[in-house]
């Protein structure tokens, strides 16, 4: 089915499911002005993305507590499309506004908003905002601010993935400097911010990716990041005996893989430490050898950065802290953005095809 631009007639109960309503601002005239923006629209889940289209939707009438902004730049992940297709843990009512991460300028704000003013660059708190649109109006608490001393790119990038990486360095054990991390899927976005933190900590990495035909672009990029051991996953089932005599074994493992490849992350972890599983690229049961539970006494643990930001969304002290320590990093260019490919807004049928597709550049949406 072709994709074509609409016009959307929408009813109260359909603008109250995308987080509007048809009141506006009175004209000089007393007419009443309604702000229209321009949105990627899905109205059912579904495996075929040609079904998210570009509608035109009212914004919400601005109240004393909201925020009215300008979108800037939304990247398109995975867990977009999964929430396009109904298989991702959150869903939206339908219709809804697809896009969970991005970067807004904020145009205008109620009498009673205090934490952000015209003019400030702000990211969602929450998943499930709908950032694949061109402008929003929504409540105080949904944002959050990051410097402008950034580049938009790397601000519209931040809050997902490099937090995703800060968080599971920091919480799940005390890693000092010369300490060992082991992550699969280090090509990945989490990845290659893992290996930039890490390095920042003075932490060693060891990368596992799988092969490509690309592979040694793969790796020579990885190694421009900081990457210290790179390996396939073919080399890393030959054991890392090699490595273990330069770095000591790792108490951390990162699995974004599942399979055959998260069981070689599992396997090569020092006595005590802890499997981190963040991610199931490949779809199939993690492989748990018995040997690493019964004697290496391994602890498994998950983790979901939508989750770690509900249950700090009362208390922003510690987002405000973990956004300024990554945004710090991304000022000394200690962390810098993914790889992105900069799609206009217009054409943003090609940034949804691609991300689809195995092995592609990331895509971000230019407003």
């Amino acid at each position: 089915m072709t994709r074509r631009l609409m016009v959307a007639t929408l009813t109260q109960a359909g603008l109250k499911l995308l987080g509007g309503n048809v009141s506006g601002q009175w004209g000089s005239r007393g007419q009443q002005l309604i702000h229209h923006c321009s949105a990627l629209v899905y109205r059912e889940h579904t495996v075929n993305i040609d079904t998210v289209r570009i509608e035109q939707l009212p914004l919400p009438v601005l109240s004393k507590h909201s925020v009215r902004v300008k979108m800037l730049a939304a990247p398109v992940n995975p867990a977009d499309i999964n929430m396009v297709q109904g298989t991702y843990p959150i869903l939206c009512p339908l219709p809804a506004v697809g896009g969970n991460e991005g970067l807004g300028e904020v145009l205008e704000v109620g009498e009673d908003v205090i934490t952000v003013r015209p003019g400030d660059w702000v990211v969602p708190v929450d998943a499930g905002f709908g950032t694949w649109r061109t402008e929003a109006v929504c409540e105080e608490g949904d944002l959050i601010t990051v410097p402008k001393d950034i580049s938009i790119l790397g601000a519209a990038t931040i809050a997902v993935n490099p937090c995703t990486a800060y968080r599971m360095l920091h919480d799940f054990h005390t890693l000092t400097p010369g300490s060992t991390v082991i992550q699969n899927g280090a090509n990945s976005a989490v990845g290659q911010a893992v290996i930039q933190i890490a390095a920042a900590m003075d932490i060693r990495t060891i990368n596992i990716i799988r092969d490509r035909p690309n592979c040694g672009e793969v790796v020579k990029e990885l190694q421009a990041l900081g990457a210290d051991y790179i390996l396939t996953e073919e080399e890393a089932m030959s054991g890392l005996q090699r490595v273990f005599q330069e770095v000591p074994k790792p108490k951390l493992g990162l699995n974004c893989v599942g399979g055959i490849s998260g069981g070689l992350v599992l396997s090569n972890l020092d006595y005590g430490g802890t499997l981190v599983t963040y991610g199931g690229m490949a779809k199939k049961p993690l492989h748990i050898p018995a040997k690493s539970l019964i004697f290496q006494n391994i602890t498994l643990q998950g983790f979901w950065m939508t989750q770690w930001k509900r249950n700090h969304r009362q208390d922003k002290a510690h987002l405000r802290s973990m956004l300024d320590s990554v945004c710090e990093l991304v000022r000394l260019r200690r962390l810098r953005p993914p790889n992105c490919i900069q799609t206009p807004f217009p054409q943003y049928t090609q940034a949804l095809d691609a991300t689809v597709q195995p092995h592609q550049s990331k895509h971000v949406l230019i407003m």
